[in-house]
């Protein structure tokens, strides 16, 4: 009966054992940003998405004066 406590008391304390816990958290989470990354290369290297990003660019480098008259 002792030889199963000892077993069990060798459990919960592997179990218990939280060392490294975090590390792993920050390689999951690590990994989960490299992945999001990988993903908005792919989207950013798609033809309409450099047309978007192109014309937002230009409009906001294009100065219009909204309170002049002679524009419309």
């Amino acid at each position: 009966m002792n030889n199963r406590n000892s077993a069990l008391h060798k459990l919960r304390t592997w179990l218990g054992n939280d060392s490294g816990a975090a590390t792993a958290e920050y390689a999951i989470a690590t990994m989960a940003a490299v992945g999001f990354a990988g993903l908005l290369v792919i989207i950013m290297r798609s033809d309409e998405v450099k047309e978007i990003l192109l014309d937002l660019v230009r409009s906001a480098l294009t100065f219009t004066n909204p309170n002049d008259a002679s524009a419309d």
